[in-house]
């Protein structure tokens, strides 16, 4: 890649390094949710988040604290604490529906539907904080959209539920991204995405607790007797929550080191090297509607993303 030529011998081992730890922490823990939710008949998506939750408390308290990883960011009001509850309870729900979403659908269309995220992102945009966008930024939207409607029709293994957690996953990431920039706006609220995480994590594990108990009474038992029957059980559970700990680390510093912009093409080319990963992993069945469509959804949000660039 280009932005590349400009670092040093070490400088680029260092951010390729970076880049490669990124995108394996973030396929892998979406193809571990997938292995343990379905193939595992581990079905407690809530408790799997809780888990997430707790190892990104614990991580990013080491690696802010002790590590220096990044600065301690202070909570200056009750004000800025309940606005990060707030945020936290929207992170849960579209985690926890993501987690639902992978019980019912295969890891390729839940990515197709995860890659409409632009679109619900600029809609919350334009009617929370009334900001608009160029119509060509707009105009770029209608194949991400179109895109998905293609894929969901020709998905052999399209399941409604799953579609419907899947999107309201995506919609709440996406309204959290931009609750994010309403709620934390002024300069002495603004928290790096380390440091937001290290304070949602707990509030997180406080909502997700009770609902775990309630409406996944049975977790204890089922986790242990599924643990005497796959032995390797726990230890996939402590990797896949360690690794949803590592896909937020790596995507901080990858930000860092490289640019916002950068990111985000990065982020078109994971979720397609994702899609092919899965589908070799798990043989879910494809149809070529299917990948026309997914193609269509991944252009059009290279096309937002440019638009944007350009016009703003």
């Amino acid at each position: 890649m280009s932005f590349l030529s400009s670092f040093t011998s070490s400088e680029f081992l260092f951010i390729s390094s970076l880049i490669f730890l990124w995108y394996s922490s973030n396929i892998g823990v979406i193809l571990l949710n997938k292995l343990l939710l379905s193939n595992y008949e581990f079905k407690f998506p809530i408790f799997l988040t809780m888990c997430h939750m707790s190892a990104c408390a614990i991580l990013s308290y080491i690696s802010i604290v002790w590590l220096k990883v990044a600065p301690l960011q202070k909570i200056k009001s009750k004000g800025q604490f309940l606005r990060i509850a707030t945020l936290s309870f929207v992170f849960c729900g579209s985690v926890v529906g993501g987690n639902i979403s992978l019980r019912y659908l295969p890891v390729s269309f839940n990515q197709a539907v995860g890659a409409t995220t632009p679109f619900f992102t600029a809609m919350f945009a334009y009617f929370m904080t009334l900001k608009r966008e160029a119509w060509v930024t707009y105009a770029a939207l209608i194949p991400v959209v179109t895109g998905v409607m293609i894929a969901s029709g020709g998905e052999p293994s399209f399941h409604l539920f799953g579609f419907i957690m899947c999107i309201s996953a995506t919609a709440a990431r996406a309204f959290k991204s931009v609750l994010q920039g309403v709620l934390l706006s002024s300069e002495g609220e603004k928290l790096n995405s380390m440091n937001l995480l290290l304070y949602m994590s707990p509030i997180a594990i406080v909502f997700l607790l009770p609902a775990a108990l309630m409406m996944e009474p049975d977790v204890i038992d089922v986790t242990v007797s599924l643990t005497l029957k796959h032995r390797y059980m726990w230890l996939l559970l402590l990797i896949n929550s360690t690794m949803a700990y590592a896909a937020n680390l790596t995507n901080f510093l990858v930000t860092k080191n490289t640019s916002a912009l950068t990111l985000q093409v990065l982020g078109n080319a994971k979720g397609a090297v994702a899609v092919v990963i899965s589908i070799l992993l798990f043989r879910n069945p494809v149809t070529f509607i299917g990948i026309a469509g997914y193609t269509m959804t991944v252009m059009g949000v290279v096309a937002y993303g440019e638009s944007k660039r350009r016009y703003q």
